[in-house]
């Protein structure tokens, strides 16, 4: 109700599809299309305590409207055992392309992903002048404990500090201004297949 109040038309929310609690009008899987080096989306398979996943890929793939492949820019086309799992669900594939350059001069980066070694690639790939890289826990608070320390390794090598647009919105405001976030997009390789299956569901 306070979305909508506000002007919202609709709700986008991450990490959502394994609770049943709430009626998705839309459920978009996203998947890591990185498999090279040995790296598979989905570890072996098997479910938490026991492997990486939440739930088996079957059940989790028949409730979803389609699969979000996220590629890296440097790799052609998907895995096709990657996309066998699939079936007959819609697969989108998309890259995440920076918006802008990254600052210049020396850069302490620090993230709180997933993966974050993969923001240090995408900053190092962007030309940023790295001199260091501290990654973190996904969805890892940052107190001021931490955050100081990252200011005092950056003021060793007279370096600024760059973050992710998730991890920056999760800075005390008062550190906001002292980092710069990079903000990445995705882009789409079938942008009409993507507004079809978002007209489909009203949005």
């Amino acid at each position: 109700r306070a979305a909508s109040a506000a002007g919202a038309q609709a709700i986008v929310m991450d990490d959502g599809h394994q609770n049943p609690d709430v009626r998705k009008a839309l459920s978009l899987v996203v998947v890591d299309g990185e498999t090279r080096n040995d790296e598979w989306p989905f570890g072996d398979g098997k479910v938490f305590p026991a492997g990486p996943m939440r739930e088996p890929l079957k059940i989790g793939l028949a409730r979803a409207d389609a699969v979000v492949l996220l590629l890296p820019a440097d790799l052609p086309a998907a895995d096709p055992a990657l996309l066998a799992l699939f079936g007959d669900k819609p697969v989108l594939i998309a890259r995440l392309e920076p918006v802008g350059r990254p600052p210049q001069g020396p850069q302490l980066g620090f993230a709180g992903v997933g993966k974050p070694w993969k923001v240090e690639r995408a900053l190092l790939a962007a030309g940023c002048q790295l001199v260091d890289f501290a990654p973190f826990p996904d969805h890892g608070v940052y107190d001021e404990g931490v955050l100081k320390m990252l200011a005092d390794r950056a003021a060793l090598f007279d370096a600024g500090l760059v973050t992710t647009e998730k991890d920056w919105v999760r800075l005390p405001p008062a550190w906001r201004a002292r980092v710069t976030p990079w903000p990445v997009r995705a882009r789409f390789e079938d942008e009409a297949t993507l507004a079809a299956i978002l007209a489909r569901a009203g949005l």
